[in-house]
């Protein structure tokens, strides 16, 4: 039974993130970051004024747009999707079931992202 259960969080892990960014691609012109960003967006609504609300939807359709399918930033947003979204629901893991491959010297996972993170950086200051 053990063994059964662990195949099938092995193959969720691995499939459902798949399905979701498959699903967001054809049917919305979304991807997870833009979505979570308009989902996250459209809780902060500051009145209860119709006029006031429909300008603050529009303002933030805008901003997740542009991380989205069609926006300037579709590849910081697809990057975020894969590399970050799915990672946290995967508890760090890849599609393959492999964490971030840690640079030498660095021993811990807290290590490792920063890391990772700083070699992000100084690749775009670069």
């Amino acid at each position: 039974m053990d063994w059964a259960r662990d195949q099938y969080n092995k193959q969720y892990n691995a499939w459902v993130p798949w399905l979701e960014d498959l699903y967001l691609r054809y049917f919305t012109r979304d991807n997870k970051a833009s979505y979570t960003t308009r989902n996250n967006l459209g809780k902060t609504k500051v009145t209860n004024v119709s006029q006031v609300d429909a300008l603050q939807d529009s303002a933030n359709d805008v901003v997740a747009d542009q991380i989205g399918q069609d926006g300037l930033g579709r590849p910081v947003g697809d990057h975020v999707s894969h590399e970050g979204i799915n990672r946290v629901e995967r508890e760090g893991k890849d599609d393959k079931g492999r964490y971030v491959p840690a640079p030498e010297g660095v021993s811990g996972p807290l290590e490792a992202v920063s890391g990772a993170g700083n070699a992000v950086v100084c690749g775009l200051v670069d």
